[in-house]
């Protein structure tokens, strides 16, 4: 044999896979494929978020699971607080999810104000925008001075330590939406704030139980991940993962614990 063709013989069998790499590619390589797939469409795409907590009653429901639209306000770039060109800018009456952060104590503060503390997501409505003077007085909210229209109806909500709570309809730059009202409470207030450039100021629809910006501050755009937009999931479910192995759960949640009118319905 020719060196030349020893030289092309060598060549060959390198460019043939080994035989253990073309099984690992033939067994997990579609399987890697897929989940390089799905971490890619929820870092820039879609992100998942469980409602926790009552503070966006009536709207939202503990236990409502809702997908993020991270697109709309311009894809952060990872580890900056650099976004991608926006679709729009947030907007009065947006429901949107955040980052906050917590210390020990469990106290709530802007990201950007204690980055060294750990960070939580939170779901709340846009109230005010860069350039607004925001004021809540009497569990009524004032915006740029004018009073934000809303009226009582006669319906009532019960939330899921039993109290009873008014409805009431609140119309926010033209983004109607409905808000609760504890008739023996009255929720935290905030005197005029203007807000900054780049800033937002958040409240829940459930005004007197909600830990919000008329405690702790205002959002930048930067931690702010997307409107919500389409609830995919929703179930009156406190348990843990690890009971839904047990098969006897099973009746108990499909009969009884889902909410099967909710899914698939948009977020307003």
């Amino acid at each position: 044999m020719s060196p030349k063709a020893a030289v092309e013989q060598v060549e060959a069998k390198r460019a043939v896979p080994e035989p253990w790499l073309r099984w690992l590619w033939e067994q997990f390589g579609t399987l890697g494929v897929a989940i390089l797939l799905a971490l890619s469409i929820r870092a820039f795409v879609i992100e998942p978020y469980r409602i926790p907590s009552g503070s966006m009653l009536p709207t939202l429901l503990i236990g409502d699971h809702l997908f993020v639209n991270k697109f709309a306000y311009g894809v952060k770039i990872p580890f900056t607080d650099w976004r991608l060109p926006s679709w729009r800018e947030p907007q009065h009456g947006d429901v949107v999810v955040f980052t906050v952060v917590r210390d020990r104590l469990g106290r709530i503060y802007p990201a950007d104000q204690r980055p060294d503390l750990e960070s939580d997501r939170f779901v709340k409505r846009i109230v005010g925008v860069p350039g607004d003077t925001v004021e809540v007085r009497g569990g009524v909210v004032f915006l740029n001075g004018q009073r934000v229209p809303s009226q009582e109806t006669q319906d009532t909500f019960t939330d899921e330590n039993g109290r009873v709570l008014r409805v009431g309809r609140e119309d926010l730059d033209g983004h109607p939406h409905a808000i609760l009202d504890d008739p023996n409470l009255t929720g935290p207030e905030k005197g005029p704030v203007k807000l900054e450039p780049g800033r937002y100021f958040m409240m829940g629809d459930n005004r007197d139980y909600s830990n919000d910006s008329r405690i702790w501050g205002t959002v930048r755009l930067a931690e702010i991940k997307g409107p919500a937009f389409l609830l995919y999931w929703s179930w009156d479910w406190n348990g843990g993962w690890a009971s839904l192995l047990n098969p006897l759960t099973w009746w108990d949640l499909i009969a009884h614990k889902m909410r099967w009118d909710r899914i698939g319905h948009s977020i307003r």
